[in-house]
């Protein structure tokens, strides 16, 4: 794949710190990707993101669906979320990334930011909305829109719809893995990295599936029970950055250190947090059989070619956590209603279906279910590009395949 499209870095002129903005493709002029914010993000790692993104979209390009992938785009800035001027930082960086927003960069939610937070420094920034480049693209913005803020009111057991559908992809993803595998499900343990929004919603999942979720992790440590913690009670006591009220904890739970969870005894690691999370030296701590990337580029490259030759598979995350994205998609383009149930069902076929493919064609080529899932979006993209051009006035019609 090419170089990025665009890549550039910003200094904040109150505080120094530095955001970063990632176009890696557009498509139709249009990217999507959205903006994380946590200490030390580099420009790097935003670039990494950004071609995920891209692949992200081509994997889930049906020609049937209204929905048209856009490019991939990214955004970062190196501030902890937690810092008392960050949401000022994050309204000054908006107000500098106005022109992109506006024009070509679709963003929301990631790594240490919510949507409402989003939404609501967008607002102050003086934008639209936070995905307002996509509008033109549409047949009915307006029909689009409230369909879009329809299916964000939606409430399941009291989370969000749009909090759950990435966790409810993810989970799917572990279902069929297993399933390939003729593994039960019911029994199966399950070690959580993150009880944010994505690694949450897994948690929650999973255990309605009859998974046993034996440990979570987050920045205050890892809480562990063999026989399997009560994950409804561990949500209901998360703050808004997904750390756990200790109060709730039942006899039989155990907190140990913060890297505890790589060692679980366990068949499913699911790392739902930061990037970078196993490196060379702590994968030596896993017995799991699979790892199912709901974070963003969890396992470093060298750790992954370790693991295999352990026979550990790694689900990668332009796969596993696409949902998040495909499900805004969907329903803003009208491929599914602001309902929860048509969702989780459009959601549970769509990654069965795609993480079927990527297993398949890893089988068939020798490969991992990284390079395939590379492989296959290195097939679609060009279609796509063909289709639908780049910049919105370059596009080639071709036939429908």
């Amino acid at each position: 794949m090419s170089a990025p499209l665009m890549s550039l870095t910003w200094t904040d002129h109150v505080t120094g710190r530095q955001g970063f903005l990632v176009v890696d493709r557009l498509v139709r002029g249009v990217a999507s990707g959205g903006l994380r914010m946590r200490p030390g993000c580099t420009l790097e790692e935003v670039a990494g993101l950004a071609r995920g993104m891209t692949m992200k979209e081509a994997l889930h390009y049906d020609p049937g669906l209204r929905y048209v992938p856009l490019g991939g785009a990214k955004g970062g800035i190196d501030c902890d979320p937690r810092e008392p001027g960050a949401y000022g930082l994050l309204v000054r960086y908006l107000r500098a990334m106005r022109p992109y927003v506006e024009s070509c960069w679709t963003t929301g939610e990631d790594l240490g930011l919510t949507q409402d937070l989003v939404d609501r420094a967008a607002a102050e920034a003086g934008l639209v909305s936070s995905i307002q480049a996509v509008y033109p693209l549409l047949d009915d913005e307006a029909a689009a829109r409230r369909r879009l803020a329809d299916a964000f009111a939606v409430e399941v057991d009291g989370i969000g719809l749009d909090e759950l559908a990435g966790g409810c992809g993810v989970a799917e993803s572990v279902l069929t893995a297993l399933d390939r595998a003729g593994a039960p499900h019911a029994g199966t343990r399950v070690a959580v990295q993150g009880l944010g929004t994505m690694g949450g919603a897994t948690a929650r999942f999973l255990a309605r599936a009859g998974l046993v979720v034996v440990a979570v992790a987050d920045i205050k440590g890892t809480i562990v029970n063999p026989a399997g913690l009560d994950v409804e009670a561990l949500l209901a006591a998360r703050d808004s950055h997904g750390t756990v009220d200790r109060a709730v904890l039942r006899r039989g739970d155990r907190e140990l250190p913060g890297e505890a969870w790589l060692s679980a005894d366990a068949e499913v690691l699911v790392p739902a947090a930061v990037s970078y999370a196993i490196d060379t030296a702590n994968q030596q701590r896993i017995t799991a059989r699979w790892i199912v990337e709901a974070a963003n580029m969890p396992v470093l490259p060298a750790a992954e070619g370790l693991l295999a030759a352990r026979g550990v598979t790694v689900l990668p995350d332009v796969v596993v956590n696409s949902a998040t994205n495909a499900w805004w998609w969907w329903t803003l383009f009208g491929d599914v209603g602001a309902d929860a149930q048509e969702a989780f069902a459009h959601i549970r076929r769509s990654m069965r279906a795609l993480v079927g493919q990527v297993l398949t064609r890893a089988e068939a080529d020798g490969t991992s279910p990284r390079a395939a899932a590379h492989a296959l979006a290195a097939d679609r993209l060009p279609v796509i590009a063909e289709r639908f051009g780049w910049y919105g006035d370059d596009t080639r019609r071709a036939p429908v395949a």
